[in-house]
């Protein structure tokens, strides 16, 4: 079989290896629809957030086909359509331990769940990013159409925030400056998108919501400050949700606003214990998030995959596809 390997710092290579085996516990896998995210890269480069060594195969956004299962698996049955969680007790999928970027892999049926008949394997590859801007919005509680939330951000997590505010009724709004992004937000389901280098955002917010502001904000550009910026634009007794990540950055924010505005604040990493309510949401509130995938290849050009997606000006999510991926 064959499976993208990062065999070293910047190094990507298309291997031919064995098809893996499976244990009486687990299942084997035929890849479909395998997305690249921007952690992909910083494993590429070696400067990923957890312990990891080189060779990898990297792949954590993933749908795929079960084409056998172990002798004790019940839950699960050939010819099933499957996504994974890829945060699993210690370890984490395609970082840790090799992932789906290949033509076959093992799985648990811990981490599976059915893909909805109504989603394509592309949609599959997109929930894993699609949670994460679901599982704010469910932090943020009770997004509906009394809200105007405004998104930092519009990339594929922000996108995923934008289409689930704009499905749950909500105002949205979007800060973006590049244009291509822009127009994909309004796609999705923003009614505005402000270009935050045109004027300062919460004069923009300010003036679209007549002097209240957003009454959610959700950050996922993982620049320190935004974060500074979304307690400008937050409305009196805003909830803010923090999805992007930066450690250890700094920014100077007049941190009083968290007092005077009687702000809540929520951190959060990953999507855990969503992924069902992701799903089922996505089937019912008909999320249709095409917009997101800008580019595809086949594994054989996993290299040009990667430089795609490296090319953000161009690109938003970037899928390597697998047989009948769509």
């Amino acid at each position: 079989m064959k499976a993208m390997r990062f065999t070293a710092a910047d190094t990507v290579s298309v291997d031919e290896l064995a098809v893996p085996r499976i244990a009486a516990d687990e299942v084997l896998v035929a890849a479909r629809s395998v997305g690249i995210c921007h952690s992909d890269i910083e494993l590429l480069e070696g400067r990923y957030i957890i312990p990891f060594r080189y060779p990898i195969i990297p792949g954590h956004e993933w749908s795929g086909e079960i084409v056998e299962t172990g002798a004790a698996v019940t839950a699960f049955a050939p010819g099933d359509r499957v996504v994974g969680e890829c945060v699993i007790g210690e370890d984490h999928f395609g970082f840790s331990i090799s992932g789906a970027a290949a033509e076959f892999f093992v799985a648990k049926p811990a981490w599976l769940h059915k893909l909805p008949d109504s989603l394509s394997f592309t949609d599959g590859a997109l929930v894993e990013p699609f949670s994460c801007g679901y599982h704010a919005l469910v932090l943020a509680g009770n997004v509906n159409a009394s809200d105007t939330v405004v998104v930092f951000g519009a990339g594929p997590i922000g996108l995923g925030v934008i289409a689930g505010a704009a499905a749950m009724g909500a105002r949205t709004i979007a800060v973006e400056p590049a244009a291509g992004r822009g127009e994909a937000a309004r796609k999705l389901g923003a009614e505005l998108v402000l270009d935050p280098t045109a004027a300062p955002v919460a004069e923009q917010v300010a003036e679209v919501t007549g002097g209240v502001g957003a009454t959610v904000v959700i950050e996922a550009t993982g620049r320190t400050a935004v974060v500074a910026d979304a307690l400008e634009a937050a409305a009196h007794g805003a909830r803010v949700v923090c999805v992007g990540i930066d450690v250890g950055g700094r920014a100077p924010a007049a941190l009083g606003l968290i007092q005077s505005k009687d702000l809540t604040i929520r951190g959060m990493t990953g999507s855990p214990g969503v992924w069902p309510d992701t799903l089922r949401f996505m089937h019912r509130a008909h999320v249709d998030l095409a917009e997101l995938v800008t580019s595809r290849f086949p594994v054989e050009r996993a290299a040009e995959a990667i430089a795609a997606s490296r090319d953000t000006a161009a690109n938003i999510k970037v899928h390597l596809e697998f047989g009948a991926a769509r």
